[in-house]
């Protein structure tokens, strides 16, 4: 009964109001935007689109992608109004103690973890895999053993993913404010590289290549393609490229003027980002036959270079090296800004949770920092990438249902936000469900892997996090 009752403490919103008051509050609604767009429209717009075309649906990938943004959305209108009445570090973890408990707290946000731990090493590891792509026709070639993560064809370490890593880290222990600049400047880069892509490629658009617009259905060894079967395998592998709107409400305790600032940060950014990609998918599947994108890690350059545009495409993919840059810097932010809400809880060992003289948590950047160059150049984690969308989408359905136990203390212990959930009490059941179904079609690997990051989190609360927690 004691442990029970431990686990379904919840912690005062005081204490997060007074510890998280020594963030500087210095992002303004267009920072929040840049780093919503940066780390939603990262790499995955520049690669997803063809991949998901040639394996499941077709034409027909604006479907998936457009399902994907209706799940998304509903669930950013829940993230809004939280980040809005509670304006704390840590986004699902802190607000789930505040008004669940804990251990759900907890389990929130350790299957986050898992989302900035690996997504970071993925980016990373793009990013280098890129930038070794644009070197190659110039001589420049490194060494198997700095080119691959330990293991792998050779390698020992990926060098420029490493470096990559650090140089974000460096940046972002200098304050948030300096980050966002630099956040901006690349996001604006990147959008023009997009809106570049969309407007060239328009027109070599052939309206045959979208017929049918929605192929036969048929069983492959890559799972369902055509049909509504493959829509929704692409909605699956899909959804992992809206969930970064989950890393702007982390830094929900460094916003200026949070009530206002964070529902339209979260909520722009995400319409933006569909924007984007329904566009850019729209494009891409209409200039050459869906089929030709089979397994190419290029999919827009290939394309451009299919309708005779090389140079052009050599521009786009330079950008796109250098944007990926936003989604390092967003998921950074934001995993340093949970774990030092570990540190500041008592979850995991104090020293994460200490600011520096100029009160940033760069103990917590160091240690996200380190965390991802061991898994990016030593582990060979291909098989983990669905594990991204696995944690976020079951914080996703923690924070859907933890509108309503919210609801009834807004404007007692918790401030009553400007922005609410509209359609309530319908519309966050949808978004828990949206979560759900998305969550069902992943493969069984990535259920599997998220079970078992799942125990190894309950194994550390039970052996030190309820030990050691600052829950009053």
């Amino acid at each position: 009964m004691n442990l029970w009752k431990n686990m379904n403490r919840k912690t005062d919103p005081d204490m997060y109001r007074i510890k998280d008051g020594h963030l500087v509050r210095s992002l303004k609604v267009k920072d929040i935007l840049a780093l919503g767009v940066g780390t939603i429209v990262s790499a995955s717009i520049f690669t997803l689109p063809g991949e998901v075309a040639a394996k499941h649906t077709g034409p027909a990938v604006t479907i998936s992608f457009l399902l994907a943004a209706i799940a998304a959305c509903l669930v950013a209108f829940t993230y809004a109004e939280m980040s809005a009445a509670m304006p704390f570090a840590g986004s699902a973890y802190t607000w789930i103690n505040i008004v669940l408990g804990e251990f759900w707290g907890w389990v929130a946000g350790w299957a986050l973890l898992a989302e900035y731990f690996i997504a970071l090493a993925f980016v990373g590891s793009g990013l280098s895999a890129n930038l070794r792509a644009l070197l190659a026709p110039l001589g420049i070639k490194m060494p198997a053993i700095f080119a691959n993560a330990f293991g792998v064809d050779g390698g020992i370490v990926d060098l420029i993913s490493l470096v990559s890593i650090l140089i974000v880290a460096i940046l972002i222990s200098h304050g948030v404010g300096k980050a966002a600049r630099v956040e901006n400047a690349l996001v604006a880069l990147k959008v023009f590289a997009i809106i570049l892509f969309v407007v060239v490629g328009a027109t070599a658009v052939k309206f045959q290549n979208y017929v049918p617009f929605i192929p036969e259905y048929q069983k492959t060894a890559h799972g369902a393609f055509g049909g509504w079967q493959g829509i929704y395998a692409g909605v699956s592998m899909i959804f992992l490229s809206y969930i970064g709107f989950d890393s702007v409400a982390a830094n929900s305790a460094e916003a200026i003027d949070p009530q206002k600032t964070m529902p339209r940060g979260i909520i722009g950014s995400l319409v933006i980002a569909v924007i984007l990609f329904i566009s850019v998918s729209l494009v891409l599947v209409g200039i050459m036959p869906y089929s030709k994108y089979a397994n190419s890690a290029e999919p827009v350059g290939l394309a451009l270079r299919y309708a005779g545009h090389g140079i052009i495409a050599t521009v786009i993919q330079a950008i796109a090296v250098m944007g990926m840059f936003t989604a390092l810097i967003g998921m950074s932010m934001a995993g340093s800004r949970l774990i030092y809400s570990f540190g500041r809880d008592g979850m995991l060992p104090k020293f994460l949770g200490k600011l520096d003289k100029h009160h940033r948590p760069n103990n917590a950047v160091a240690a996200i920092t380190i965390a991802a160059i061991l898994i990016g150049t030593i582990f060979s984690f291909s098989a983990l990438s669905q594990l991204i969308s696995a944690g976020t989408l079951i914080a996703f359905m923690f924070v859907s249902l933890s509108i309503y136990p919210l609801r009834s203390r807004e404007g007692k212990d918790i401030a009553d936000p400007a922005f609410k959930v509209p359609f309530y009490p319908v519309l966050p059941f949808l978004a828990f469900l949206a979560s759900l179904i998305v969550f069902i079609g992943l493969d069984h690997q990535a259920k599997l892997y998220a079970l078992l990051w799942f125990i190894l989190g309950l194994v550390i609360y039970l052996f030190y996090g309820i030990r050691h927690s600052k829950a009053k």
